[in-house]
């Protein structure tokens, strides 16, 4: 397969932007290394697009995806039997809601932002820190925190076995009784399915150079040209890699940090881990608002300000913005056919 003029233009800048952007990583953690111990892991961008289609699931089985769907709606799932995975994470928007933190259990205010769970399936790991590394694990982890569903196992397996309706989907899906793994396993196969194609963006990468408008090229270019597309990269745009949020400068004056913005050094206890965050994914950012594991922001002009300065040690033009603004709108793709729309 051969590449186009603007895959090999923009890979060859990205390759050695990104070179530059590691190197700056480097110093800016005070350490150094020449430019030639990275030059061959950057030369092997060279011919390729930093950016990929969406890859979809295939393989699911429908009867297992449509059980998890249900339990993903139901507040069964919920201690109080009053909170569903749905109200946390709308699927009629962009996945998420449009709340800086989201309220839980009793009352109480989540840690973080709640991020989309569209495209979930193609993350690294889960969870801003990164806590767990399969949806099953992190489904659990939700399931069982006091400060988010607040359940326990035998109050989840009593109440689906008590149930009519779930006791019978599940034998026939399953063969067997309600029980911790088939739980886990329809819930995590629900959610391998919140894939969201066909954005103006995958029509572009595909061949289709109407797709975007020059703007909107323009933006991508930016894009890549000034590093963004270093963390945020692959069919996911992001979601693949941890790094630091602050690495030029601080998104936060220290001394009004909590501990959630200290990252995965609340889980790790290292000092390399402070204030470091798994990368989300980009796809569908312009209707996933607020942003940032606080939510600091409902402006996607904003965050775009925001993580230029933090993360690039750039101050962009109104004009960088708002073309970046206009790319990263052509990353909404479709749930069910339609296009993703912000909540109002």
């Amino acid at each position: 397969m051969s590449l186009r003029p603007r895959q090999i233009k923009a890979a060859s800048v990205h390759g050695s932007t990104c070179l530059r952007y590691a190197l700056s990583c480097l110093a800016a953690l005070g350490l150094s290394f020449s430019a030639a111990t990275l030059c061959a892991k950057a030369t092997s961008l060279i011919g390729r697009e930093p950016l990929a289609p969406l890859a979809l699931v295939d393989g699911l089985d429908p009867e297992k995806v449509a059980l998890g769907e249900a339990l993903f709606a139901d507040p069964i799932l919920s201690n109080r039997d009053g909170l569903s995975c749905l109200q946390c994470h709308n699927l009629a928007h962009g996945g998420t809601v449009k709340l800086r933190k989201t309220m839980a259990y009793n009352g109480r205010l989540n840690r973080f932002n709640a991020p989309t769970i569209f495209n979930v399936a193609a993350n690294y790991r889960l969870g801003w820190r990164g806590d767990s590394n399969s949806l099953e694990d992190h489904t659990e982890r939700v399931l069982l925190d006091r400060d988010l569903m607040a359940a326990s196992w035998p109050m989840l397996i009593s109440r689906l076995r008590d149930s009519e309706t779930y006791s019978s989907s599940f034998q026939r899906v399953y063969g067997r009784q309600v029980n911790r793994a088939s739980v886990l396993d329809a819930l995590a196969t629900f959610q391998r399915s919140l894939t969201t194609p066909n954005s103006a963006f995958d029509k572009y990468l595909a061949g289709d150079n109407a797709a975007l408008s020059a703007q909107e090229i323009a933006g991508y270019r930016l894009f890549t040209d000034y590093g963004c597309a270093s963390c945020h990269q692959g069919s996911n745009i992001g979601g693949n890699m941890f790094q630091k949020f602050g690495i030029f400068a601080r998104p936060r004056a220290e001394a009004m940090q909590t501990e959630d913005d200290l990252g995965r050094f609340m889980l790790t206890g290292k000092e390399t881990d402070k204030e470091v965050f798994r990368v989300p994914s980009l796809r569908n950012v312009a209707v996933t608002g607020p942003y940032f594991h606080d939510g600091r922001t409902d402006s996607l002009s904003e965050a775009v300000g925001i993580m230029a300065l933090a993360q690039l040690g750039r101050t962009l033009t109104p004009n960088d913005v708002d073309a970046i603004v206009a790319f990263l709108k052509t990353l909404t793709g479709e749930y069910h056919g339609h296009k993703l729309e912000a909540e109002k």
